[in-house]
């Protein structure tokens, strides 16, 4: 049994000399259907590779980490002076320019030693001016040698050391007036009051966290792998996303890279030269600020995620 398939035939007729029928093979018609999957595989492929280019390229050009974080400054607002809170004018999450009273406390304890030390430094001056008029007088009767030389230098040292008493008393009645004004708590830079913990009527001690200021102006400090940091530089573009934000950017720069990595400052550096030794990739932080036309200032706080991708060309 034959079997390959049989190749179609045609029959030709004769011109009718009597001859019989002479049967012709035909060749196969060309498999379209093939051809046609063929064409749209290639179309998809290079729409892939179109669609991956830009991703492609970024890989080779550009070093990007998600160990990164929006960070800035925290100023903890802290009492100089003890004594009772008799007004809290700020509430959290509110924004206070450089200035603006955030806390008092109760002055009439420190106003009282101002009055006192006031009313020392006076009886001070008056002793240092009557010392200084003994001497003018005592060098006059010297000068007829009705006195010895000893008592004009009693004289002398009586008037020197109450002028020394008067600048003593001055310091003294600087110091309570300065602790006079740390009874009013001021913002020490504009920014946000986060983490408040002070109502009127409390007492505070000397050193008590109350609050705490975060300024606008914030950065990003990114944990790149130290392989990555071959052709990373100072001053390279920065295009940032951030979780908080995935429909927009924001463009920045790399301002520094830290000179060691980031366990070399934990609190518990590794030790590896006790013990069995495993190489692992460290990470350096590297500090990346943004541009001055962005408005990513009093948009982020600390904290927040970020991917930044560094441009190394």
């Amino acid at each position: 049994m034959n079997t390959t398939e049989e190749l179609p035939k045609e029959v030709v007729k004769t011109n009718g000399n009597g001859k019989a029928p002479v049967e012709v093979l035909i060749a196969p018609k060309a498999p379209t259907r093939k051809r046609r999957y063929l064409v749209i595989g290639g179309v998809v492929v290079l729409a892939v590779l179109l669609a991956a280019l830009p991703t492609i390229h970024a890989a080779f050009t550009h070093e990007s980490t998600d160990d990164a974080f929006i960070d800035g400054h925290v100023i903890t607002i802290a009492p100089k002076v003890a004594g009772q809170v008799t007004a809290v004018h700020v509430e959290d999450n509110q924004l206070v320019k450089a200035g603006d009273p955030l806390v008092e406390i109760d002055p009439r304890d420190y106003q009282a030693k101002v009055d006192e030390q006031r009313g020392k430094l006076a009886a001070a001056e008056a002793e240092a001016r009557r010392a200084v008029a003994d001497v003018a007088r005592y060098e006059q009767i010297y000068k007829n040698d009705e006195i010895s030389r000893q008592q004009l230098d009693n004289a002398r040292a009586a008037a020197t050391g109450a002028v020394a008493t008067v600048a003593r008393e001055r310091g003294a009645l600087e110091q309570e007036e300065l602790n006079l004004s740390y009874t009013k708590i001021t913002a020490p830079e504009s920014g946000r009051v986060t983490r408040k913990s002070v109502e009127a009527g409390s007492y505070v001690p000397v050193g008590q966290a109350l609050l705490s200021v975060v300024p606008e102006n914030v950065w990003v400090t990114a944990n790149f792998k130290e392989t990555q940091l071959t052709h990373m530089r100072p001053g390279q573009k920065v295009t940032i996303q951030v979780d908080a934000y995935p429909d927009q950017k924001f463009n920045g720069r790399v301002e520094s890279i830290q000179s060691g990595t980031g366990s070399r400052f934990s609190l518990l550096p590794p030790e590896n030269a006790t013990g069995n030794y495993v190489k692992i990739v460290q990470r350096v932080p590297v500090k990346i600020v943004f541009a001055k036309d962005s408005d990513a200032q009093g948009l982020l706080s600390p904290g927040m995620s970020v991917v930044p991708s560094v441009s190394i060309q």
